[in-house]
């Protein structure tokens, strides 16, 4: 098929998906229903056999009939250029050979699922009357959700009833190592059959290799038919003794001695994840998990020449194709056969375990040992839980009968394992204090742990317990006892430097109320500010406590200095000394303009507060002082008690005065100019 190809106008071929020995398998798109499926186109062996041609489109037709969530739907079946094709589910996944070569053993847990939606598929196609004929990982999809879905459903009877036998194509050696003993000697099949290949997945599945191999493909048929399969040892492999013995059930040469149903074994599946230690019963008494498995013979099948021998396991070629004769062979071989099983069965007898067996001594053993000793002696093991005391969990606490009891071959010994330590209902001691609460506890065999929680319960109350009261519980259990510590206290925060309304907000937010004290001086914290706290700050209070704040009335009040008739600077650091701010402020009296301090505000010898402002007024004559002639320096200390800022000083060439003098300023002396402005000076210096 090329890409692109279309299929009876309606099914586009995208690219090859995978290929297998009966057909070439594509993905492809239902262009009708806008859907994805996957094309599987017959191979030109098969194809051109009209009689294998009109079976398979029978079997097709049937298989399409089936509708179940395990079972992959078949939408449709034609031709196209003589290429004969199925349209089928597209199933996200992969099969289930391909788990297998990644992970070789599979979580029994995961085996167990998986073979539970087997067995359902296999159980509605068995009663809409279809065998699948050919159950094995290749045809067994997974999809990503762990969904498993059944493919190739009754494709099998026509590829085996098309090819000459088990060597032939459509028959290879995959198939041939999960086929069942009739379907190997080319017996009448029932839906047994299709069990017996389910035992050989699930033992795959399970243990990672396949019951029987062999260099051929009629070498492994006839393991199949005559060789007893290896036993699951669960001490070894750590497969459950319950899944074991279903693997050994299915795997049972007769159909008679295998499950009745697909529906009886998902049950039996099911009964064993939920119970892994308790084995079910053997159906044939003749046959002990671990022993060699003697051959059965199947029904012979059904034939229209009842004077032919039986087809045998592999053939060249098809008998119709020789002349008719009769092979001595076939008369001897059923002969040699009764002989052999009479032999072994005399050898059995006299070589084999006396018909009495004595009971070993098992209590103490774990319960996997103990059924596994039991087995090998050829006795039965059915096992009942029981609570002790002194007993490992999953031990033998006793049995019945006792050790040393001499039993006949499968007869049944009784079991009885620890199921831990017994169970006691947890008593409801909410509401006790913490020490009443354990002493309750341990009454009954219980332990105490003790957490304790902030809550608005009295303080050592138990409040909670986990598990909850009347809950059943092994003895020693541990029980959570939540004790209230009370209510959670507050800690409270630093009021210092905030205002009475910030702080009452503040503590507010924290559940907490203020409440203001006395009033102090303070040179540290401004006027209004809180300047201390009771509690202090960190300490924890209960809820709805209540804070004291000391609110701050400022510094002391001191006499204020008498820095009138000072210079300047002088009266400044005079009054930085007595603890206040001074701030200088100029008096403009043309005909006082002493520089000095003519006024002070506050006046000298009257109160007030440390760090409180101090004004004082120099008198100034509210024009350019004249400083032509004088040095730089003269005239920066005449210029700044004049009230105002020396400017920028420029240096000139063109002028009489000396080197070093002042030529000019800016403004010009005698101008009027607002105190605290600056007056710009030109100085002479003849070097350039």
């Amino acid at each position: 098929m090329q890409a692109q190809q279309l299929l009876n106008n309606r099914y586009r071929v995208d690219g090859l998906l995978g290929n297998g020995g009966m057909a070439l398998v594509y993905v492809g798109t239902d262009t009708l229903l806008r859907r994805r499926v996957a094309i599987k186109v017959l191979r030109d062996q098969y194809a051109s056999d009209d009689d294998f041609v009109k079976r398979f489109s029978y079997e097709a037709q049937s298989a399409a009939k089936l509708s179940h969530p395990n079972i992959v739907n078949i939408y449709d079946f034609g031709v196209e250029n003589d290429a004969y094709y199925i349209v089928m589910e597209l199933v996200d996944g992969s099969t289930l050979g391909e788990l297998l070569q990644e992970e070789r053993v599979l979580p029994e847990g995961v085996a167990v699922d998986y073979a539970i939606q087997i067995a359902s598929g296999l159980a509605y196609a068995h009663r809409q009357g279809l065998l699948h004929r050919d159950v094995k990982p290749a045809n067994i999809l997974v999809t990503k959700d762990d969904v498993v879905k059944l493919s190739d459903f009754g494709i099998a009877r026509a590829v085996s009833e098309h090819t000459l036998g088990v060597t032939q194509p459509g028959m290879v050696m995959g198939s041939v190592a999960y086929i069942s003993p009739e379907q190997a000697q080319n017996h009448e099949l029932d839906e047994r059959s299709d069990l017996y290949s389910v035992g050989v997945v699930l033992y795959q599945m399970l243990v990672g290799a396949l019951p029987f191999s062999g260099d051929t493909p009629v070498a492994v048929a006839i393991k199949h038919v005559s060789q007893a399969p290896p036993v699951i040892d669960p001490a070894v492999t750590g497969v459950s003794p319950a899944v074991a013995a279903i693997v050994a059930r299915l795997l049972r040469k007769s159909p008679q001695d295998r499950f009745s149903s697909a529906t009886e074994l998902a049950s039996a599946l099911r009964e064993a994840r939920e119970r892994p230690l308790i084995v079910g019963p053997v159906p044939d008494p003749s046959i002990v998990p671990g022993r060699p498995v003697p051959p059965s013979q199947p029904p012979p099948r059904r034939s229209v020449a009842p004077d032919r021998p039986e087809n045998r396991i592999s053939t060249a070629v098809d008998e119709d194709d020789v002349a008719p004769r009769r092979d001595i062979r076939w008369i001897a071989m059923p002969l040699l056969l009764v002989a052999a099983i009479v032999i072994g069965f005399f050898v059995l007898r006299g070589f084999g375990p006396k018909p009495d067996i004595a009971v070993p001594n098992l209590q103490g053993m774990s319960a996997t040992v103990a059924q596994q000793r039991l087995f090998a002696l050829g006795l039965k093991a059915a096992v009942n839980q029981e609570p002790s005391e002194t007993v490992p969990q999953d031990h033998v606490t006793r049995q019945d009968p006792p050790p040393g009891t001499k039993l006949a071959r499968d007869a049944q010994v009784t079991l009885f394992v620890s199921d831990g330590l017994p169970k006691v209902a947890v008593p409801d001691v909410r509401q006790y204090s913490a020490a009443d609460a354990q002493r309750t506890l341990a009454n009954v065999k219980l332990r105490a742990k003790v957490t304790g929680v902030w809550s608005s319960k009295p303080t050592g109350e138990v409040i909670d317990i986990n598990p909850p009261p009347g809950s059943q519980v092994r003895e020693n259990t541990t029980i959570a006892l939540t004790v209230s510590k009370g209510v959670k206290p507050i800690q409270v925060p630093s009021l210092i430097n905030l205002s009475v309304d910030d702080a009452r907000r503040k503590l507010a937010a924290l559940g907490l109320t203020l409440t203001v004290g006395q009033s102090t001086e303070s040179d540290a914290i401004p006027a209004n500010a809180i300047a201390s706290q009771s509690p202090d700050p960190g300490q924890t209070v209960a809820p709805n406590s209540t804070v004291t704040v000391v609110v701050s009335t400022g510094s002391a009040a001191v006499d204020v200095p008498n820095v009138v008739g000072n210079d300047p600077d002088a009266a400044q650091t005079a009054l930085t000394l007595a603890g206040f701010q001074p701030v200088l402020a100029y008096n403009v009296d043309p005909t006082n303009a002493s520089g000095k301090v003519a006024i002070q505000n506050p006046e000298a010898g009257s109160k007030a507060k440390k760090g409180s402002k101090v004004t004082i007024y120099v008198s100034v004559p509210g024009s350019v002082p004249d400083v032509t002639g004088m040095s730089l320096e003269q005239a920066k200390r005449v210029i700044t008690e004049s009230g105002y800022k020396v400017g920028n000083i420029v240096y000139t060439q063109d002028a009489s005065v000396q080197e070093g003098a002042v030529v000019r300023t800016e403004p010009e002396q005698s101008t009027p100019l607002h105190p605290g402005e600056s007056v710009n000076i030109t100085v002479m210096h003849g070097g350039g």
